[in-house]
């Protein structure tokens, strides 16, 4: 959940806890709407509780580190143990950050140890 949400629920559920309740109250409320109440009190609470125990994402937006995308690319070929790749490429899984490839051309590999990917590729 990234930040402004996680103010936009705890302000939500601020309001509900207060507000709702003693709209309900204000009005001497028979066995019903006291349990109505109650009821809507409790869930202002969760959603209180809900909001201030989530992490924030672990997505684009919130990553450490670069953010390599490829996007839209173009055909690749590798022969004679060459390397070919239309998308993103980091050798182990090396380096931070996010990684992602959309609609990526094609890749081609001829020839003994040769090696293409159309995707996000973290092979050493």
């Amino acid at each position: 959940m990234t930040r402004g949400w996680k103010i936009t629920m705890v302000v939500a559920a601020v309001v509900v806890i207060a507000a709702t309740p003693l709209f309900w109250l204000l009005d001497s409320p028979d066995t019903g709407q006291l349990v109505g109440a109650s009821v809507q009190a409790a869930a202002g609470i969760a959603a209180l509780v809900w909001a201030l125990f989530q992490r924030p994402q672990t997505g684009q937006r919130q990553a450490r580190g670069p953010v390599d995308r490829a996007v839209k690319t173009g055909t690749a070929e590798a022969t004679d143990g060459g390397s070919a790749s239309t998308g993103v490429s980091r050798p182990g899984g090396a380096g931070s950050g996010a990684s992602t490839a959309e609609r990526t051309g094609n890749a081609t590999a001829e020839g003994t140890g040769s090696k293409a990917s159309t995707g996000v590729d973290y092979t050493p």
